[in-house]
This record gives structure tokens, sequence and C-alpha cells, in this order.
């Protein structure tokens, strides 16, 4: 039952990983009729697949938990050891990476690049198909929300990338300039928000709205620091009217919660198709069975329990006020499968978080949505923009205060936040309570200017450079408009 709310992943997906010569060899003989290659373009059904098929190279479902680690090991917020994906994830930790590295390429720069590729496929083709003109209008808002998100976190990873905006464009592009990438990913987010659903009327979760572009465009403003856009959007955003704060943070990542107001941009992890969530099964400590914070959470024979493990590290967890109930996801304890307690602080660097976690997990597949965007994120952003306009005014602390109120903590006040810049450091600890595990860390820090500080007082030796990570090397290898444009320092 649940899963027919969701965008079913196609088989069509995986064939236009391929070129798209083997997507139409494909359709020539399964199925007949409205996907033969013929008029797979010019059809209402043959389009909606193929947004699907954008979708589900955008929804990264099985590959996220690489991204968050990625973007956390390599700040003040977490760590790893253990297992095959230590060799790569130590790099990150140590500030090692380079142009090889697989995951730079197949988890980040080659998976945007498929979802921009069909999302540029039914632009250039929905105008000739036979779909009326709303739907025409809706189908084109979603591609190109799905390529202007895609994009905004390119530029996130690498900065400036090729813009590649036609499936009809053979030739190989160079990197386009910060202000062409900038303004393209501004100007797609704006103008499909007209023809997007209002949020809650989407055909099927997980499809764009009137909220995803807005919280998308929030961000990207934010993490370009373009401050007073980040306060005219967000605006947009709440006079929506259907966003809000889910009362239980420590409920509000549950399965059985999914699909509440609070969550923005969320990617369905649906376990019994193999989709979930793996987060859950490096964050469990060896031999997991629960713990008493959090007794409801049981691990089972039939989940798994990687060799890797994913950790906090010491000084972010001793940040947290202990009645802080972001807390309560994060433990430093657990029972074993043997009965016996486990202390983890026995080991530097070893709590762990228990955000996601599904008690019908099925092997390494947890059912809990990825979140991208939460309202959270969006209050704090308006907050930070705020500030860096006019410093600490009390409507930036309100906004502050709904998120802290909700984690039980009381209001920051004038006091504490005494000049643009204490409140400034403020906003940064407050994200990180609020966002472990949700691939926010690294962006922020950068974003505060502390990120290659942060990691050298740790005694890593980062350099400037390392705020973008390199283009791929089999990228630049193939691409020669690449040639002398890779990221300096590599």
């Amino acid at each position: 039952m649940r899963i027919k709310q969701y965008i079913k992943p196609f088989l069509f997906a995986s064939l236009l990983a391929a070129p798209l010569t083997a997507c139409e060899d494909y359709l020539e003989v399964t199925p007949p009729g409205e996907f033969a290659s013929n008029n797979v373009l010019t059809n209402e059904a043959g389009l909606t697949s193929l947004l699907y098929s954008a979708y589900t190279n955008y929804n990264i479902q099985n590959i996220y938990k690489d991204v968050i680690n990625m973007e956390e090991v390599t700040t003040d917020m977490a760590f790893n050891s253990g297992g095959g994906e230590n060799r790569t994830l130590s790099l990150f930790i140590n500030f090692t990476w380079d142009p090889s590295v697989a995951w730079l390429e197949v988890d980040m720069w080659n998976q945007a690049y498929f979802a921009i590729r069909d999302a540029n496929l039914l632009i250039d083709n929905v105008d000739n198909s036979d779909a009326d003109e709303a739907m025409k209008a809706q189908l084109k808002a979603e591609a190109r929300y799905i390529r202007a998100t895609e994009y905004a976190f390119l530029y996130g990873w690498f900065g400036s990338v090729p813009l590649v905006v036609s499936s009809t464009d053979a030739e190989p592009k160079g990197r386009a300039s910060e202000e062409e990438i900038k303004d393209f990913i501004a100007m797609e987010l704006s103008e499909i928000v007209a023809d997007l659903p209002a949020p809650g009327q989407e055909a099927q979760y997980g499809r764009a709205s009137k909220g995803h572009a807005l919280g998308i465009l929030t961000k990207f403003y934010l993490n370009t620091k373009q401050w007073q856009k980040v306060v005219e959007v967000s605006q947009q955003l709440m006079d929506l009217g259907y966003y809000e704060l889910y009362p239980d943070f420590t409920k509000l990542f549950r399965v059985e919660n999914e699909q509440n107001r609070e969550m923005i941009v969320a990617w369905p992890q649906i376990a019994d198709l193999q989709l979930g969530n793996m987060f859950p099964n490096g964050a469990v400590p060896p031999g997991f069975q629960y713990s008493e914070k959090l007794p409801e959470l049981v691990w089972t024979t039939g989940m798994s329990n990687w060799a890797t493990q994913y950790r906090l590290r010491d000084e972010f967890v001793d940040s947290f006020d202990p009645t802080d109930a972001r807390f309560g996801l994060i433990i430093e304890d657990y029972i074993n499968l043997q009965g016996k307690k486990v202390n983890l602080r026995n080991t530097p660097d070893n709590s762990r978080s228990l955000k996601f976690f599904d008690n019908n997990a099925l092997g390494n597949f947890h059912g809990n949505d990825t979140p991208i965007v939460r309202y959270a994120d969006i209050l704090l952003s308006r907050a930070e923009a705020l500030n860096e306009i006019n410093g600490p005014t009390q409507e930036a602390l309100d906004l502050i205060n709904q998120v802290r109120n909700r984690a039980g903590l009381a209001d920051l006040t004038m006091t504490e936040a005494s000049s643009k810049e204490a409140l400034r450091d403020l906003i940064l600890q407050e994200r990180g309570w609020e966002f472990v595990s949700e691939a926010k860390r690294r962006e922020d820090l950068i974003r505060h200017g502390k990120f290659v500080s942060k990691a050298q007082a740790r005694g890593v030796n980062a350099q400037g450079f390392h705020v973008r990570f390199p283009i791929p090397e089999k990228e630049m290898n193939s691409n020669p408009a690449l040639e002398g444009q890779q990221n300096q320092g590599y």
C-alpha cells in the first residue's frame, strides 16, 4: 500500500544511464504501443516515464550515505573507521582526496548529469507532445526543477561546471562562468514556481511543488551569500502557509511520520523495493541490539550491521545541552546482543547518530526518507540572512527560537546575541545540532569561513582550495573542453 504513494523507479531509468541510442534500442522491442521509440517523446505517458527517470537519477537513494559522509567527515562533526568504505572516507578525513576518487565521479558528478540529461531530453520534446498545455507546463517545470537543483548541488561541490541545457548539443562544453551558472540556477528556480503545484497537491509524493523550488532557491542564495534574496524567497515560501515544524523532533524522521509538513524536499526511501536509506547500517555499532536512550529502536536479524562505522566526534557531541531533544537521537552507549552495556565513549570519537532507523528494515534498506530541505532550515537560513543584513534583531531571534523551543531549549536573547559576529556563531552552532547526519555541515562551515581553519585545528593539512572538490579525473580526460580548467590545487 505504501509504495503506491511514491514515484516508482522504472527500468527505463537504468537504460537511460547508457547513451540515448541504447534507450531507443530498448523501446523498439518492449513494450509496444505508447512506449514505442517513435512516439515515446511525443505522448504524455512516455514523457512522464522520462520524467520519472530524471527523478530516479535525482533521488540518489542507495548512495546518499556516501554523500552524507563525504560532507561530514571533512568537518568537526563526523568520523569513520573500519570496513571497505574507510579506504575512501579516510581520504576525506585527512584532506587527501584527489580527482581519482571514484565517489566524486559516481555519486556526485555522474548522477547529477544523468538527471540533467533526462531533464534536457524532456524539455526539448515536451512542446511537440500530445499532452494538454497545462500538463506540458507542469512536466517542463518539474524537469527544469530537477536540472536547476542538480546544478545547485554541483556548484556547491565543484564550483562552476559545464552548463548543458539541450539534449541536441553534441559539442563538449567547458566550465561556465561563475556568473552564468549562478544566474541560470536562480532564473530557472524562480521562473518555474508558477507552473508547479502547491505543496501537498503533487501528483505523487516526492514530485516537485512550489515549496521544492523555493526551498532549493533559498538554500542556493544562502550558500552564495545573497542575503537579501534569502529574505525575499524565504518569505515567499513561508507565505505558502503550508510548512511548519513537526512538534516532536525525536519522531520527525520516523517512517510512520513521513510526508509531514516540515519536510519541504525529501527523497523517498522504500525499504521493500530495495531503494532504502542505507546510512543506519554504518551508524549502528557492532553487535547493537538497542539503546536504553532509544529503547523503541531494536535491531533484528533481518537488518545489516556493517563493518564500516559512521561515528561522531567527541567535541561535537559534548557541545550539546544534555536536555536538547536533538541530543536524544545520539547514543553514547548501547546494549549488545549478549545483553551487556557497551560504552561507546571508551573509544574517542565514537558516539552514533540514530536519526534514521527503521524497525522494519530489510537487509541494507531502511525506509526513512532522506531530508534535503526542512522548514527548520528555512527558519535558520532567514535568521542568518537577516543578521548579515542588519545585525541582531528580534525577528532573527524569534526565528531561531522556534527551532530551539521545539528542541526544549530556552530562548536566545539580545544578551547572548550581542553583535553580528556573536549571533553568526550562535546560528552556526544551532545548525550543527539541528542538521547532524543531513549533509549540511561542510557547506555551513565553508559559508562561515571556518571549514579550513577547523580542519587545521584538528591537525589536518587543509588548504584554501579544499573548499571545492576536484572535477573527476575521468571527466577531465574525456572532455577536451575542460583542459586546463581543473579546480586550483588539484
